[in-house]
């Protein structure tokens, strides 16, 4: 059938879909109804525009097909949550945290600690769902509210995508402009220093009302995991056997699958679990039983079932963009956003924003890192300025936004592992909101007195 144009203006569409997903949220209906009532919406309009049935809800099927290893790590994620705290692992973290994090800024540390694990580790997701339990843990016993200690967690944990050379998003955005790592990475530490300079100093600040107080509730959750858990140092190698497959690059599946059957050998040598007990809570979730209430409504995992309605989330989002991108539906809005950039500024201050905008619709990151990736780059060699510039402003913007979106792939994953929402924890995730403005006032600052067309100092 010979497609037609578009019934309907391409930005209303996405507006009316976003709309959908929005509502979902304010009246607290599953986020995934409002991505399916999109898709509906959309095949309506293609429809009526001269797709056919067929090849639209074939294009449903080659989405659902193109995440089945993410759905993978998504219940891999959801397993190793549970046997992080069914062995003890996090348990201990927490116990020696207690001992050492005594009179120290803790959110700062915590913060500190993040970027470097996460660096490692190479994502943001599984950097939360490992050692960001174990800080949260340590952040409660303090006394620190539980919405400030994520958002100082998220902030650390999405160093990850905007610089790890482990980060699939990272390689994704050097293939996509055909730049390598060490000239993506020069030219990223001109806004990555900066930014966590200030976000260290603002944490800092806040921080300093929990770094006095009463140590009275350290010393009653430390007698209650004595209590409860077995344990010991050894304890540890489970991190770091996690951190070195990370750091070597093996695939996301594999690290967390001997992640998994390590945990479990640690649970039932220290914790003297028996095997079903183990399967129990890998996939129905588990529950610490501590004589401590208060802690035991920490050491909560819902194990893999928990990541169901996160899957479905997925999916549909996955699904919906995919449609978008059939009905050539993000295209026409892109080349409205391009128009009109003539000066060096303006291209970096309208990359950020089109990858944010992109972002922000399609609910994941990709779209906005290969769309504004592919388009701009004859708009930066025109303008005198390499693609570094442009990987740099995309991670600075659209990547590093993701977790301030509630109906983000990435708050939704958060939420199952931490227990609160991206609207709970948005406001205090400090680096998500200083990245951008750092990146568009370095712009200013290196490109103000610029007319001429000059290739970026960072570039070999």
């Amino acid at each position: 059938m010979k497609k037609k144009e578009l019934i309907l203006n391409p930005i209303i569409i996405m507006i009316i879909c976003l709309l959908f997903i929005i509502g979902s949220i304010v009246f607290s209906i599953p986020l995934y109804f409002g991505f399916l009532v999109g898709i509906i919406f959309t095949i309506v309009i293609l429809y009526k525009s001269g797709y056919s049935i067929k090849e639209l809800l074939m294009t449903i099927v080659h989405a659902v097909y193109e995440v089945k290893n993410l759905v993978v790590v998504i219940l891999f994620i959801g397993a190793t949550t549970s046997i992080w705290l069914a062995s003890g692992v996090v348990p201990t973290i927490m116990y020696f945290g207690f001992t050492y994090m005594e009179g120290v800024n803790f959110l700062l540390a915590a913060f500190l600690i993040m970027c470097v694990v996460s660096m490692f580790m190479g994502t943001a997701i599984g950097t939360l769902s490992t050692v960001g339990i174990s800080l949260s843990g340590i952040g409660l016993g303090l006394g620190i509210p539980n919405n400030i200690m994520v958002g100082v967690l998220v902030s650390g944990a999405f160093i990850a995508d905007k610089i790890s050379p482990l980060s699939g998003l990272v390689n994704l955005e050097m293939t996509t402009v055909d730049r390598n790592y060490k000239q993506v990475f020069k030219s990223a530490l001109v806004t990555l220093i900066p930014t966590i300079i200030i976000t260290a100093i603002i944490y800092y600040i806040i921080g300093l009302k929990y770094t006095t107080g009463d140590y009275s509730k350290l010393l009653l959750y430390k007698s209650a995991i004595a209590e409860g858990f077995n344990t010991s140092p050894i304890l540890l190698v489970l991190p770091i056997i996690v951190l070195m497959l990370s750091v070597s690059g093996l695939k996301s599946v594999l690290t967390l699958s001997i992640g998994i059957v390590v945990g479990a050998i640690l649970s039932m040598v220290f914790q003297n679990m028996s095997f079903g007990g183990i399967v129990r809570s890998i996939f129905l979730g588990y529950h610490g039983s501590t004589p401590s209430a208060e802690l035991n409504d920490l050491l909560v995992s819902g194990g893999m079932i928990s990541m169901v309605e996160a899957i479905l989330i997925v999916i549909s989002a996955i699904s919906l963009v995919k449609i978008f991108e059939k009905g050539n539906i993000l295209m026409p809005i892109m080349d409205k956003l391009v128009f009109g950039i003539n000066t060096k500024i303006n291209l970096v201050r309208r990359t950020g924003l089109i990858s944010i905008l992109l972002t922000v619709a399609t609910c994941d990151q990709t779209a906005g890192i290969i769309l504004p990736g592919k388009i701009l780059q004859d708009k930066y060699k025109e303008l005198g300025l390499d693609n570094t510039v442009l990987v740099r402003t995309i991670a600075d913007t659209g990547v590093i936004i993701a977790p301030l979106m509630p109906w983000n792939i990435n708050s939704f994953l958060i939420k199952p592992i931490l227990g609160i929402t991206a609207s709970q924890y948005a406001p205090y995730a400090v680096l998500c909101f200083v990245c951008p403005i750092v990146t568009i006032a370095t712009a200013y600052i290196l490109y103000k007195n610029t007319k001429e067309k000059t290739t970026d100092y960072f570039i070999e």
